[in-house]
């Protein structure tokens, strides 16, 4: 949700998504609040957060992923502490998308 977020607000700027453990799919739940925000997700595919990616940002957000992060020396790294998810009613999903819609607009003030 992050990196379309980021992606739908900053066009100019890039974004890469990945994760340390990623689903075989995004989950329902995120496609549809996504998708109340105009955000397309349902072609998205979970991929695994690799070296490369780390080395490729200019800024690499985590969210928890602790020791299993590549540390890039030289990378301005930021850590978001946010309840994953997946499997938690609408209502919740929601709260999450908009903590990190803000979170995203704050990042964006910074850069």
């Amino acid at each position: 949700m992050a990196a379309a977020l980021f992606r739908q607000k900053a066009p100019e700027h890039e974004a890469r998504s990945a994760g340390t453990r990623p689903a075989a799919r995004v989950h329902p739940e995120m496609v549809e609040v996504m998708q109340e925000l105009g955000v397309e997700l349902t072609e998205a595919t979970p991929r695994r957060l690799e070296r490369l990616d780390a080395e490729w940002a200019d800024v690499v957000v985590t969210m928890g992923c602790g020791d299993e992060c590549p540390y890039i020396p030289g990378r301005r790294y930021v850590d978001w502490e946010l309840e994953d998810p997946a499997g938690l009613p609408l209502d919740e999903v929601r709260r999450i998308r908009d903590e990190i819609a803000r979170r995203v607009d704050g990042l964006l003030e910074e850069l």
